[in-house]
């Protein structure tokens, strides 16, 4: 069997990708499209316009795929800004997958690291929180077992846990973030509104999950932000409670059930199951 074409087709693709994905006008990039030259045996400008066409697409794929995922990121950047921010990603961070879908990941760090948008410190967690929005869109579907509530009162309870709805995540930050995203996404609060909770360095705590098939995001305090966060991270029912306990003011009033029934009726818990251990990984982000 002559291999030798499949070889070749290979090593033409791979340095092509690197053509495409290298930053124009480094290095690599130039090393890139003087190695696409030679394996093609073609040098000059029919080349040239041949990669700049297969860029230029690349571009534009990168900025509606970022645009879908990173709406309000766009509105508080600006259009011409997030159109170099998309090409900025797509060159440093290149997609690994067919789909585009599970592209953009890498943006909230990116974001964080940026020293051109450093007047704007909330744009990562902002990022943070749309990119658990887009998950949270795609998570497979739970369907709700409200007979299981039953359980809490039958069975004993360091062998149960809440089930969440798909996608839950929650993300602290030093910011007002469920304000910013829910501000340019659903027109509450104000822009007025989020723009003096800024200046005053109001921080906020954010959950995210999907109700029914619309993800949400919502503010929530201290100990429901420590119930969730230890529930994700897989804790039995009589832990994760505990938890709640430990955020608590001093004088503030832990209600335990009043919580669950505003958690149930926003579709945020869907059941109670049995407590299997500690997840491998948690849903959450803690910024720093």
């Amino acid at each position: 069997m002559n291999t030798r074409p499949v070889q070749t087709l290979a090593r033409q693709q791979l340095v092509l990708l690197q053509a495409l994905f290298a930053r124009p006008g480094t290095a690599a990039a130039q090393a890139a499209v003087a190695d696409l030259d030679d394996l093609l045996a073609v040098h000059g400008s029919q080349n040239a316009r041949g990669l700049a066409a297969y860029q230029a697409n690349g571009h534009a794929l990168a900025e509606r795929s970022l645009l879908s995922v990173y709406p309000v990121v766009a509105a508080l950047i600006g259009h011409d800004n997030f159109t170099w921010l998309a090409r900025d990603l797509w060159h440093r961070h290149p997609p690994h997958r067919g789909d585009l879908a599970q592209w953009g990941d890498a943006l909230p760090d990116f974001l964080d690291q940026s020293t051109q948008l450093s007047d704007t410190p909330y744009l990562g967690d902002v990022a943070r929180a749309e990119w658990a929005l887009h998950r949270a869109a795609g998570a497979p579907d739970t369907p709700p077992d409200l007979a299981s509530f039953a359980r809490l009162t039958q069975e004993d309870p360091h062998g149960l846990t809440l089930m969440l709805a798909p996608g839950t995540a929650v993300i602290a930050s030093r910011y007002p973030l469920a304000s910013l995203t829910t501000a340019h996404l659903y027109g509450t609060p104000s822009l007025a509104d989020v723009g003096q909770r800024l200046r005053e360095g109001r921080a906020e705590h954010a959950v995210i999950w999907r109700q029914g098939l619309r993800p949400r995001i919502a503010w929530h305090d201290a100990t429901a932000h420590a119930l969730l966060t230890a529930l994700l991270a897989g804790a039995a029912l009589p832990q994760a409670i505990d938890a709640m306990g430990h955020a608590a003011s001093t004088d503030q009033n832990i209600d335990f059930s009043a919580w669950l029934i505003a958690a149930v009726t926003d579709g945020l818990v869907m059941g109670v199951r049995d407590h299997t251990g500690p997840h491998l990984t948690a849903n959450l982000e803690t910024i720093p």
